[in-house]
């Protein structure tokens, strides 16, 4: 065991509690994330220049209705894709259990396959199109992602694998051994570094006059991102290492960067 380790910061998960009903960081994290991406996706919007010499093909009104459609998609979609991809054996035993939303448990993959589904529905509905929906949710995006693993940092969960690094923690639930935490590094490089990723080519490359291209840079970076941080971070127990020392956010990780390349090399001025 490494000469230092840092402790787990004592957290209460409940932030406050009337009675039976409790506010909890985890639900707190995922609210803050949305909210703050829709109110950077209507600034975006404003920013009519960014569009090109037509503006921008949505409106204010386009946003506002889309994100109770986005958060449906993400929250649906994330724990179908957690149940599906990380612990099917279980639930179809514990079926009622798959619904326990509260307990954690969710799948970005399956989020992201959840709101691509809404997003597809909204512009059929709304006659928008839709790679330009796709790319103002992907520039807002990384609000989400920064504070949804905030909120695994708090749980906590989804820690990472023993180091001796100085800045290793010991996790509750985690084992006596310091372990990266790798919440944090997913935090900085989902939400942070691809944040300013995306803003330089939507507000200095032009990308947003390119449909697709945005959208593209984000699939490629968060898939990039969630590879390297798997290196660090411990597989689920229930399915450990795949072929090769695979993991699976590896796995689901890689068709997301093909499907980001095909949609950069598909970006066109309009």
């Amino acid at each position: 065991m490494p000469l230092f380790a840092l402790p787990f910061p004592a957290i209460d998960p409940v932030l406050i509690a009337f009675g039976p009903i409790a506010i909890r960081w985890y639900a707190l994290a995922y609210i803050a994330g949305i909210l703050l991406g829709w109110w950077y996706a209507l600034r975006v919007i404003d920013r009519q220049q960014l569009w090109g010499k037509d503006g921008a093909p949505l409106t204010r009104q386009h946003a506002d209705d889309f994100i109770v459609w986005l958060a449906l998609g993400i929250v649906a979609g994330g724990r179908i894709g957690y149940v599906l991809f990380y612990n099917l054996d279980y639930y179809a035993a514990h079926i009622g259990e798959a619904f326990a939303i509260w307990t954690g448990g969710m799948s970005f993959h399956g989020g992201l396959i959840g709101s691509a589904l809404v997003t597809i529905i909204f512009c059929h509905i709304k006659k928008i199109p839709l790679r330009a929906l796709m790319d103002l949710a992907c520039a807002a995006a990384p609000f989400g992602l920064f504070f949804g693993r905030l909120a695994n940092f708090i749980k906590p969960e989804l820690w990472g694998r023993t180091t001796d690094m100085p800045w290793g923690i010991v996790f509750p639930g985690g084992g006596p051994e310091p372990r990266h935490p790798s919440q944090l590094y997913e935090a900085a490089l989902e939400g942070i570094v691809l944040f300013f990723i995306l803003r330089l080519f939507t507000h200095h490359l032009n990308a947003l006059q390119r449909p697709g291209l945005t959208s593209g840079v984000f699939a490629c970076g968060y898939g990039t991102a969630r590879i390297v941080v798997e290196f660090f971070r411990q597989p689920d127990i229930q399915i450990g290492y795949l072929a090769g020392g695979m993991t699976m956010g590896m796995v689901l990780s890689i068709p997301l960067i093909l499907l980001g390349l095909y949609l950069i090399l598909t970006a066109n001025e309009h």
